[in-house]
């Protein structure tokens, strides 16, 4: 599919990647009344979704990013703005990350698409939704594009997804993410992540993980060679690296996606942008605007934001459907 010429333009303070990364985080005061559902996985584990609905026969999906939530603001901001336009949204809380520890000593990683497929199925079967969307960000978008590709038969509600600052190659991205303009990032990402490892240790003193590799990790790939690899059966953080990278399951999407990725994304790596692999898939749209950060995309200051993302989700939605 061709390559989209994008549309956002911000103002002059949005041109600057981090305040654009990090404006919603810091400033935005927003909330939702969300209706929580528990669900049990396969595994005999839960995950809690918070439903917020207005009547539509249409549902957006929403999936967060790595160490987000429900309540994270892009979330709660694409939720509430979905509502003013009549549509339903379920906000997806990961293996936890819902304010409560999960069952079990794993929990969530960049590739595990069968927490989402179990989401869908459950959806599938207790509503009746006539176009289910998916929305997924940075991490929850790659774990989307990942469920699309390998997916062989997708539940025919599923009308479409966008994706926004996807790490679609994961080891480009934890190699943008070591850079010194990063610092600041990856230190709040290890805080929060080491802070649960250490946790889950103490929970499960018979697990392999490794407490003092856990309190050493400075990077994604110490963190990963110590706690994702081998919780999840990986050889190493680069075996779980090049195994659960979406780019290379672009080419197998059947349903039309949007993927919007900003090329001034710190997060993201040349390689997260995936512009032969749209070209080679007529269902795949790709968006690369000039400006936007990471999960970003402010467009003004104050009451004057136009919500630039929230309507190109809209617009995408209201294409496909």
């Amino acid at each position: 599919m061709p390559l989209i010429n994008s549309t956002y333009q911000p103002s002059f303070l949005f041109k600057n990647a981090h305040l654009n990364t990090a404006y919603k985080t810091l400033f935005y005061k927003i909330n939702n009344h969300y209706k929580r559902t528990r669900i049990i996985t396969p595994d005999n584990d839960f995950l809690d979704l918070d439903f917020s609905c207005v009547g539509s026969d249409t549902l957006v999906i929403a999936s967060h990013g790595l160490e987000g939530s429900s309540k994270s603001k892009y979330i709660l901001s694409l939720v509430n703005f979905l509502n003013s336009k009549d549509i339903d949204a379920v906000a997806v809380n990961f293996r936890g990350c819902s304010g409560e520890d999960n069952n079990h000593v794993y929990s969530y990683n960049s590739g595990k698409t069968d927490d989402l497929n179990t989401i869908i199925n459950y959806i599938s079967s207790n509503f009746n939704y006539k176009n289910i969307v998916l929305v997924g960000y940075s991490m929850g978008g790659n774990i989307t594009l990942k469920y699309l590709g390998e997916s062989t038969l997708l539940p025919a509600e599923i009308k479409g997804a966008i994706t926004i600052s996807v790490p679609t190659d994961l080891e480009g991205s934890s190699n943008a993410l070591s850079l010194w303009e990063n610092k600041i990032y990856i230190q709040r990402f290890l805080i929060s992540l080491i802070k649960k490892s250490l946790a889950k240790q103490q929970k499960f003193p018979n697990s392999t993980l490794d407490p003092i590799a856990i309190k050493n990790a400075k990077n994604f790939i110490d963190f990963d060679n110590a706690v994702t690899a081998p919780l999840f059966g990986y050889k190493n953080a680069q075996d779980y690296w090049t195994k659960c990278s979406s780019k290379q399951f672009l080419s197998a999407i059947q349903v039309p996606t949007l993927l919007i990725n900003a090329l001034d994304d710190t997060f993201l790596s040349e390689s997260c942008f995936p512009f032969k692999e749209a070209t080679e898939n007529k269902r795949l749209y790709l968006e690369t605007p000039k400006y936007g950060g990471h999960v970003g995309f402010n467009s003004h200051i104050g009451k004057s934001d136009k919500l630039w993302s929230e309507n190109r989700v809209l617009e995408f939605i209201q294409h496909i459907i």
